[in-house]
């Protein structure tokens, strides 16, 4: 399901974006992709927005280069996140982007979360990664 930009989005522990179609999904709560990851799309001819992926939240850098499952994602005065999951399964036959070009980014390059801590996500917050007593700031 297409999702859409949105000035604010409740994350609630244990359950994930208020609202959202995967709250309450115990693996895949929120689902985050990088913008260098839609940009490519576009570079292969494909007309995409943020949201045409059904990801819930989109992030500048490449910070999701370095991240693995059971990192921690912290957003400064924000929710926390462990990263569950790197890629998925696409349905069926693939989703539209796919059959259209043969190719979509989510199965290898999407990042799915668990909400550890709730709070308010923002357009603008900072992301910081935490592995292994490790950080590095996004």
């Amino acid at each position: 399901m297409r999702k859409h930009s949105v000035a604010e989005a409740a994350c609630l522990a244990g359950h994930g974006i208020e609202g959202d179609a995967h709250a309450g999904d115990p693996v895949r709560q929120v689902s985050f992709l990088a913008a260098r990851d839609i940009a490519d799309m576009e570079r292969r001819g494909v007309t995409v927005t943020p949201g045409a992926f059904a990801e819930n939240v989109v992030l500048d850098g490449d910070l999701f280069e370095r991240v693995e499952v059971g990192d921690t994602l912290d957003i400064t005065d924000g929710p926390a996140f462990v990263v569950t999951q790197i890629g998925k399964d696409c349905h069926n036959d693939g989703c539209a982007i796919k059959r259209q070009t043969g190719t979509c980014v989510m199965p290898t390059r999407g990042v799915f979360a668990r909400v550890t801590r709730g709070g308010m996500l923002r357009p603008g917050q900072q992301i910081v990664a935490m592995k292994a007593g490790t950080a590095a700031a996004q």
